[in-house]
């Protein structure tokens, strides 16, 4: 008789899309974060593969889910701002491992 033997069975990770924080801690910080995104939307409008995002989590490790960024602003060169919406595909949150791997340019 053969036994087999399953592999251990990893437990799911969960990425969460919020940490239930403020995007700002005023309006003026708010007033810039909305303005700088703004302008790097106006600024890469042409370039269908830079995504910009405000106040979205960053998971660079699969698995890591501790480790994770929300930066103000998020600049990635060359990733698709998507479909739908304003030309844009929505992420509940930016898993570098899913995106080709290219980590964001700049926050």
């Amino acid at each position: 008789m053969v036994l087999q033997i399953q592999p251990p069975t990893q437990p799911e990770v969960i990425y969460p899309d919020s940490d239930g924080q403020p995007i700002a801690n005023n309006t003026i910080q708010f007033g810039w974060i909305v303005e700088i995104k703004q302008n790097i939307e106006w600024l890469f409008a042409e370039d269908p593969n830079v995504f910009v995002a405000g106040d979205l989590f960053w998971y660079p490790v699969e698995g890591r889910n501790k480790i994770v960024n929300a930066p103000d602003v998020l600049v990635v060169l060359g990733r698709p701002k998507g479909v739908g919406v304003a030309r844009r595909r929505h992420r509940l949150c930016y898993q570098q491992w899913k995106e080709e791997g290219v980590a964001r340019a700049a926050r």
